[in-house]
């Protein structure tokens, strides 16, 4: 042998050395096989009830710490949290995971469970935590929601990363009707400016406008917000209902305004649309831009 050795890639399957000008024919390289989907964790020992070093709450609620956190960040009590976790009821049956999904789910605090929502925000990002969670802070001895597990449920929960959230919004007093110092329109819209802004340009009919909204009936039930979601929204004043149309080309970039809309300017008392609030609305405006 000369030492001399060359690796040829040929346009079919198979490889070809070329080894002292004699050729040598591989057998085709088939894949390698897939991973096994990840599989939910077993039921740990202490599922029953939480062991004796377990730190337990006033609520009932009862945790262990499995892994610690590097940081101390926390999520607030309305934050949205990014978890990997399994929960078991008390027999040691897996009721739910998201390890067999293969990837994190999240979730808003204001809707889980009592026991989630007093637990998480004590954990800091990154730490994993097991928490034996009383009925009355889950799902109930019978519970209400379809397939939800009853009794003490026990969960393995991973902090993985959390958004901050905004605070809940506040249900305006005066959403039932217009105070007396209200300003009205022609068309029956009343609205009152409740912060105002530097600009003085006012969009137009065609305007498209950026925007931060709630709206409420006026029993106070919240049907719609862009702040809670914490995201703006941009959209045409042609697009939007007359009430809307009308009250932001009143309003300069900066204000915040509250508008109260009659029905005939709204959705109507028997809307098309679905899903869209019956009768008379309140939205409270604030105009970020104009574009």
């Amino acid at each position: 042998m000369n030492g001399c050795f060359r690796l040829t890639f040929l346009a079919t399957p198979l490889l070809m050395f070329l080894l002292d000008g004699a050729a040598v024919v591989a057998a085709p390289i088939e894949p390698l096989p897939s991973a096994p989907r990840p599989v939910a964790p077993s039921a740990p020992s202490d599922v029953a009830e939480p062991p004796a070093d377990a730190t337990k709450t006033g609520s009932g609620l009862a945790w262990k710490i499995l892994s610690k956190a590097k940081g101390s960040e926390r999520p607030g009590p309305h934050d949205k949290v990014v978890v990997n976790y399994t929960g078991w009821t008390a027999l040691g049956r897996v009721f739910d995971s998201s390890i067999p999904d293969d990837e994190p789910s999240t979730f808003g605090l204001d809707d889980v469970i009592p026991g989630w929502r007093e637990a998480l925000p004590l954990m800091a990002k990154g730490e994993t935590r097991r928490l034996w969670v009383p009925s009355e802070l889950a799902y109930g001895e019978s519970p209400k929601r379809r397939g939800a597990p009853a009794g003490a449920l026990v969960f393995d929960i991973q902090l993985i990363d959390f958004v901050k959230m905004p605070d809940p919004i506040t249900v305006p007093d005066d959403v039932d009707a217009p105070p007396k110092d209200a300003k009205r329109t022609k068309s029956g819209l009343a609205y009152k400016i409740l912060k105002r802004g530097s600009s003085k340009v006012h969009p137009k009919a065609d305007s498209t406008v950026e925007v931060h909204y709630s709206g409420w009936t006026p029993d106070g039930q919240l049907f719609d917000s862009s702040v809670k979601r914490g995201q703006s929204i941009s959209f045409p004043l042609t697009g939007v209902i007359k009430g809307w149309t009308e009250g932001v080309q009143l309003m300069v970039v900066g204000d915040k305004a509250r508008f109260w809309i009659p029905s005939a300017l709204a959705y109507g008392d028997k809307p098309t649309r679905p899903g869209a609030p019956v009768g008379n609305l309140v939205f409270d405006i604030e105009l970020l831009g104009i574009k």
